[in-house]
């Protein structure tokens, strides 16, 4: 089962009401459980360079079908996959990419950055609730 477009907007707008509530722009990327973009909003004023972590952070989150910082932790030096963080086109291992998920099942992605870390948690985390 892939997100249909009408539950990418729906949690969209979710993460947009959240983004607005803590005071943040915020890019947020949403893929189809094969990678593809389903739905992407750059709020006004929202940084251009969060475009890209965004979307890695979605990507991340899907290659590994975990929290995009739960794969951070083998990128680190100290870990034998260190390097890992390059492959790819490039991974993100902090907060921000989770997987979308109903009934168990991952449907999509989503990527969100514009804030610091625990705010782009905060809005990802809202933007995976599928009601």
């Amino acid at each position: 089962m892939n997100i249909t477009l009408e539950q990418a907007e729906t949690l969209l707008a979710k993460a947009k009401a959240k983004a607005i509530e803590i005071g943040i722009p915020m890019n947020v990327a949403i893929l189809d459980t094969a990678g593809h973009l389903k739905g992407f909003i750059r709020m006004d004023d929202a940084f251009l360079g969060s475009i890209d972590i965004a979307m890695k952070k979605a990507k991340t989150s899907m290659l590994f079908r975990m929290n995009s910082e739960e794969v951070g932790k083998f990128l680190r030096p100290e870990v034998a996959a260190y390097g890992m963080e390059s492959s790819s086109d490039g991974l993100m291992g902090f907060a921000g990419g989770i997987p979308i998920k109903k009934e168990d099942q991952i449907i999509g992605y989503v990527g969100v950055s514009g804030g610091p870390i625990d705010q782009d948690f905060i809005v990802a985390s809202a933007a995976a609730a599928i009601d």
